[in-house]
């Protein structure tokens, strides 16, 4: 079931269920030969429909829980030429705007915080209710270099990466 308008799912907070939720990347790599995979393995976030109607999305992903199957690459990752996360342990996106949905989508704005560096981000993620249940996925593509990633050993790294977030959310009790 598509809610028609998020106040059909009711006031309040849903907590993101991280055993059903995800969070992953993809970036092309050797001239678009290869691309990186990997994963967050650690998050947590909430949705919340306030008495008024206003609306918020919070997520948190731990940066050093970062996995892409290769323990050398993901030690790099957590370096100071990715997410330096010595000094900046979480990745956050906080909506600044949520609007209501229209046909299963909801148009979201917010900021991606991450290694020391915000990102306006404007998504338009899917939203689907099932029993008490709310889905949400979410994906887009950054620029890396905006968010201070700029390593690249002979060129070979892109810039861009895919970004894909599948939300499960319970109701808070």
């Amino acid at each position: 079931m598509i809610p028609d308008t998020l106040e059909e799912a009711g006031v309040g907070r849903w907590r993101l269920d991280p055993a059903q939720s995800s969070a992953e990347f993809r970036v092309p790599n050797f001239w678009r030969l290869m691309k990186v995979k990997g994963r967050f393995d650690r998050l947590s976030g909430w949705f919340e429909i306030g008495e008024r109607g206003e609306r918020r999305i919070e997520l948190t992903i731990d940066a050093s829980s970062v996995n892409t199957g290769n323990d050398k690459r993901d030690e790099h990752l957590r370096s100071g030429d990715f997410f330096d996360t010595e000094h900046h342990p979480t990745v956050r996106f906080v909506s600044t705007s949520v609007g209501d949905p229209v046909g299963g989508r909801i148009h979201v704005q917010g900021e991606l915080l991450a290694a020391g560096h915000r990102m306006v981000l404007d998504l338009e993620p899917t939203l689907r209710q099932h029993d008490d249940r709310l889905h949400l996925d979410a994906s887009t593509m950054i620029n890396q270099r905006e968010l201070g990633m700029t390593w690249s050993p002979l060129g070979m790294t892109r810039t861009r990466a895919t970004l894909a977030v599948h939300a499960h959310l319970t109701p808070e009790s």
